[in-house]
This record gives structure tokens, sequence and C-alpha cells, in this order.
């Protein structure tokens, strides 16, 4: 059978209903309560009383047959099957939300600012083809993009959601891992034409790296690299990162850049002949307020879709 010819009544052939047993309410509570980390904040969030949450999440234990949560001191801890059911009832969560949306045109009437916070190169390429998406469904929301090489404070409101390549450590923020992105070292063609081939690794002592914000958090990853250079190779650099990488599109020398970035600059190409790309995770961050706000959560959502369905390049 194609694709093309799957009806719903092959789809409802395919359903086995009557394994579905457990109520979405009891579901979403468990989810909120391992999102918040206690009962009681997740009550806050949901509107509903600590007892009546307790009851849900205790409900959903029963019709499971499994511990959900282990009390450690005062503070809830999900079980090894909480957190596998976590992520199913997350992806359940999202799929609720599209849903509601949908069925009563709401993405329509949303409104309000939303503030994102990204780098300014992932701001200026990565961005804005996610964003164009989001205008068309939610025109009525006002977009905001921060552009921030360092992390921006949630909690007070510098901004609604950032993307971010760390995990946040505080529990007031909610945290979704999306991807680890490839990146690699580059240079512009012009600065290997002057030296007259690719290096290997050996040579990275005598070559020139245009810094960022922080030498010395550079050299560190440069060496993850394998790369046994100093701050002196580190000759010209920018807090602000489009700055920065315009100096190493214009052949100053070398730098650590995303493969989906460097993809947009075709006078850019990967440095050495003998070095490996690594990766590095790619965060969604938002703070509680997610669970609340129906503008929040379309614009959360939307960039979590996006941003994974971004596809690095294949680098040759």
């Amino acid at each position: 059978m194609e694709i093309a010819e799957i009806s719903l009544g092959d789809i409802q052939k395919c359903m086995n209903w009557k394994s579905i047993t457990f109520d979405w309410n009891q579901a979403r509570a468990f989810l909120v309560t391992a999102e918040e980390g206690s009962l009681s904040a997740a009550a806050r969030a949901l509107g509903l009383t600590q007892p009546t949450l307790s009851r849900q999440v205790a409900a959903l234990e029963e019709t499971l047959g499994v511990t959900l949560f282990e009390r450690v001191s005062k503070s809830l801890v999900l079980t090894e099957a909480g957190i596998e059911l976590a992520e199913h009832v997350r992806a359940m969560g999202d799929a609720a939300s599209r849903i509601s949306l949908a069925a009563s045109g709401q993405s329509q009437q949303i409104e309000g600012l939303v503030t994102i916070s990204a780098t300014d190169l992932m701001a200026a390429n990565v961005l804005p083809d996610i964003l164009r998406n989001l205008r068309r469904k939610a025109p009525a929301i006002e977009l905001k993009v921060l552009c921030t090489n360092s992390l921006s404070d949630l909690r007070r409101r510098e901004a609604d959601i950032a993307v971010r390549h760390v995990e946040p450590d505080h529990p007031d923020l909610y945290a979704r891992k999306l991807r680890e992105a490839p990146a690699r070292i580059y240079a512009a063609r012009s600065y290997l034409e002057k030296i007259g081939r690719k290096p290997t690794r050996k040579d990275a002592a005598d070559l020139d790296f245009v810094g960022y914000d922080n030498n010395e958090e550079l050299v560190k990853y440069l060496r993850v690299f394998g790369l046994d250079v100093s701050e002196a190779n580190i000759n010209l650099g920018s807090p602000s990162g489009i700055v920065a990488w315009q100096y190493v599109c214009e052949g100053f020398g070398l730098s650590i850049m995303a493969d989906e970035i460097a993809a947009h600059y075709p006078e850019i190409v990967p440095a050495f002949e003998d070095v490996e790309p690594i990766t590095f995770p790619i965060w969604l961050v938002t703070h509680r307020e997610l669970h609340t706000s129906r503008r929040i959560r379309m614009v959360f959502d939307h960039l979590a879709e996006g941003l994974l369905a971004v596809r690095p390049p294949v680098v040759g």
C-alpha cells in the first residue's frame, strides 16, 4: 500500500484503543509536577489544589503500575520509569497544545510581545526562516530578538525564551535539549591561499586566530580540537560574534563556527585537513510561564520545531 493511500480507517485498524487506559488530566498533572519539581509549584501552575494534583499523580501511578517519583528530602525526583514516561507525555502535551490552537483558530488571535534571546550569529543566520513561518502562523504576536553572546537572565524577564548552548541550572527554568550540532574550525579561502595550503594540526601554533568575547575560553575549545595554541595566537577579536566572524571571512585568521552557520558563507571552508568536528548542544529555555501563557507556549513550540528541523550541511 502506498503511503498516500492510507486512510483514517487504516489508521484506526492499527491503533489498539483498548491499550490507552490512562486519563490525560492525570498525565498532565504528572508532567507539570516533573517540570516544576514539586506538587505545590505544579498545583499553582495548573490552578489546582495540591491534594487534587497529588491524587491525580497517584492515580496515574496506580493505573500504570509503576512508581514515577521518589521523595528525596523535600523534593520529588523522577524514577527511571518516570524519566522515560516524561518524554512521551511531553510529546503528548506539545501535540495537545497544537490541537487546541488549531481547533479554535487561536493562532490568529494570540497576541502580545515575546522576546527571544540568541547569539547574534544564530539570530542572523538560523532564525530568519523559522521566524518567517511563525509570522505567517501568528501575525498578532510581536517578536523581539535580543542578540547577546551571554546568558540572558530569564527569571528577571530579560527574555522570555533563550536559545542556549549550556544547560541552565536553576529550577525555576524549563529547558529542552533539542539536538547536538556539529562545529569545526573554519578559515577564509583567502587566508589559506596566503599560507599556500590547508594546514594540519601540527601547524596550529603558527596560525592566526580570531577571538570572540573570551580568548581564554576560546583557547580551551581549540585545545579540545587537539590544537596546541595559546592566547598569543589570537591577534584580533570582538565581543560581537558577527563582527568577529566577518574578520574570519576577510581572511584575518581562523575560528570555530557551527556548520549550519558557516554554510551561509561560501568564502569560508574547513581550515584543517586532519581535525575532526566536535558537537555542542542546543537548548531551548524559558521560564515557568510556559504553562500559563499561550503566546510563549506557541513561540517556544515553533522554535523547537524549527530548530529541530535544521539539518547541518555535509561538509567536505
